[in-house]
């Protein structure tokens, strides 16, 4: 594949972003290094100009062509790999990377994947039920104030995508392809649903238990045929067991 149609294969998505600007600046960093695919998630969509204006003329074709969902859910459901980013570094069960070290992990896996880069709110962040769709977590080294802005943050991120497929895809050895999110999720709420029959889960430990099974299986790369296969085994498991 040449690199522009890798490169078709990534999402950037906003998560609630705050201002207008931010998302035209997103979609002007984003042109620049090839992605093309952008994604707002959020109550409602701004109006255009608000973020044409930062966007310039030469990427107001991405304001144009974004999609916007009002869930998270719905909006990563087609992707088998999903990137978290943060600058609360230290405090996620998933082990963080630098994007650089980022882009060489995912770069095999982008022949044959669809892969989203998710950004979390220009005040707060992702939170971590956004991160719990997250197969990896990127955070940006800083030497010391660690809030960048989040046209900055997708920049670098850009950037180290785009520098990463250009000088490494003739030695780039693809990887299979994986569940989705959607069949990821589908999965999960199964396997939540079979643990809570069996009195595994509780109230108090849910959250607990259920991020370190996502965290375990989220190691083991799994196919649609996995997930379809575990999947069957909890409704089956849910239909003849009783309490």
């Amino acid at each position: 594949m040449n690199t522009a149609s890798l490169l078709s294969h990534l999402s950037i998505v906003l998560v609630r972003p705050k201002y207008p600007g931010n998302i035209g600046a997103a979609a002007r960093i984003a042109w620049n290094m090839g992605i093309e695919n952008l994604i707002v998630v959020g109550d409602q969509l701004p109006e255009r100009e608000a973020m044409a204006q930062m966007a310039t003329h030469k990427a107001a074709h991405l304001i144009d062509n974004l999609r916007f969902f009002t869930t998270l859910d719905e909006a990563l459901a087609p992707y088998s790999i999903i990137v978290g980013t943060t600058a609360r570094r230290g405090r996620q069960r998933i082990i963080e990377q630098s994007p650089r070290e980022m882009v060489e992990t995912i770069l095999p896996q982008i022949p044959n994947n669809k892969i989203a880069l998710i950004f979390g709110p220009e005040d707060s962040g992702l939170t971590n039920e956004d991160l719990k769709h997250c197969q990896l977590i990127s955070a940006i080294p800083t030497a010391d104030f660690s809030s960048l802005n989040l046209a900055q943050a997708v920049a670098i991120h850009c950037y180290e995508i785009y520098y990463g497929i250009v000088h490494s895809q003739k030695d780039m050895l693809p990887t299979p392809k994986l569940a989705s999110s959607f069949e990821l999720e589908s999965m999960y709420t199964y396997l939540e649903e079979s643990l809570t029959r069996i009195e595994f889960l509780g109230k108090k430990n849910r959250t607990y238990w259920m991020n370190n099974i996502r965290q375990f299986l989220t190691q083991r790369k799994l196919s649609s045929k996995d997930t379809n296969i575990i999947r069957k085994v909890c409704k089956k498991f849910l239909l003849n067991y009783r309490m």
